[in-house]
């Protein structure tokens, strides 16, 4: 009986933990691309779409860098970068 609980809750935990990272691993760059594009229409859709793909891999810093080099203004690039990586 020791065994089994002790098996049950390594399984709490595991899956505890992939519930807790799961947000993170499904991060998707279309809430960034679409509000970006919304709020500033003529930014280059391929610069975008880059700063956002690289927004929902955890790299906030790295896309507002790339979405401002295109001149994106600093308040949209923050929120569309703020939500590809959420």
């Amino acid at each position: 009986m020791p065994r089994l609980a002790a098996a049950l809750s390594g399984l709490a935990l595991i899956l505890g933990g992939a519930v807790i990272a799961a947000p993170a691993a499904h991060a998707t760059p279309q809430a960034c691309f679409y509000y970006v594009l919304e709020q500033h229409p003529e930014t280059n859709p391929e610069v975008v779409e880059r700063g956002c793909v690289i927004g929902a891999q955890g790299d906030v810093r790295a896309c507002y860098t790339e979405l401002r080099r295109d001149y994106v203004p600093a308040q949209i690039a923050y929120e569309g970068c703020r939500r590809a990586s959420q």
